[in-house]
């Protein structure tokens, strides 16, 4: 059955394929983009099906209009794609507050807002599907991108809780966990910090080094991951948690036995801190 998407950030990578693909499986598809002019080509490709939307997630006005928007076109939303997002590259000490909170205001906060604006019109419904694009680097943590982490950090944990808000509400939630793949994401969407603290060469400034140089050549490919999570929203039983990519799934076992290592090490310190049963 065709659905109504709303995809931020369709300029390039994640977006600009879930947009694409998801019109080409019959969807309907409300394409966002900072620029208009970077998201003509897939609306002229799709012209009935499909709107350009002037939209930056850190604006509070364009989120509400580019949902008023969707709505005076297609009547509902059905599934809300939160991909919009950048990275930035520096040892935690190196990191430059300015860009620090910028990255929150678009790959955290605008993902939330986004969200709280759609949900009253998906209640109303009483269906409906958040799709959340986060990263491996919101469940394991890697050098040089320690901010970065933690808005991924921020966007699980902010989904998780949502997930168990919206199901009664007949509202499901995935948050989606790439590893590397052939976006812009390690090229011109990732700033690198300006300060350089040689005493993290080898830690944050050897990983920042690797992930810039096999940028354009990762693993990971973009339509191959647009046509995963299409199937994922399709399914009956949609996951929470959707891995893409085989560094993803590498990483995500390595942390969770490094969960249960430590758990199980400490299990009776941990008991031993509650008061004893009287």
């Amino acid at each position: 059955m065709s659905k109504v998407w709303f995809i931020t950030g369709c300029s390039t990578g994640f977006g600009r394929e879930l947009a694409t693909n998801a019109l080409a499986a019959g969807h309907k598809v409300v394409v966002t983009a900072r620029k208009t002019g970077d998201i003509k080509d897939i609306v002229k490709s799709f012209p009935e099906t499909s709107v350009a939307v002037q939209l930056d997630v850190t604006k509070a006005d364009e989120i509400h209009s580019s949902v008023q928007q969707a709505m005076e076109k297609f009547g509902r939303i059905d599934v809300l794609v939160n991909n919009a997002g950048i990275g930035y590259f520096g040892a935690i000490e190196e990191s430059e507050e300015e860009e620090v909170r910028r990255m929150f205001e678009i790959n955290f906060f605008g993902l939330a807002n986004m969200t709280k604006e759609v949900l009253p019109i998906m209640r109303k419904q009483k269906s409906g599907h958040i799709v959340n694009i986060s990263s491996i680097g919101g469940l394991v943590g890697f050098p040089a991108v320690g901010f970065y982490n933690a808005t991924k950090f921020a966007v699980d944990g902010f989904s998780e809780s949502l997930s168990k808000e919206t199901a009664p509400l007949g509202i499901n939630v995935t948050v989606i966990a790439p590893s590397g793949f052939r976006t812009d994401w390690a090229g011109r969407s990732a700033n690198n910090s300006k300060i350089v603290i040689e005493d993290y060469a080898t830690t944050a400034g050897q990983n920042r080094n690797n992930i810039r140089g096999y940028s354009g050549n990762q693993p990971g490919d973009p339509v191959r991951a647009a046509k995963a999570i299409i199937k994922a929203v399709e399914s009956e039983n949609p996951p929470l948690r959707l891995l893409l990519g085989a560094g993803a799934l590498k990483g995500a076992r390595n942390k969770i036995n490094e969960l249960k290592k430590d758990i199980d090490a400490w299990e009776e310190t941990t008991l031993g801190a509650d008061a004893p049963k009287q």
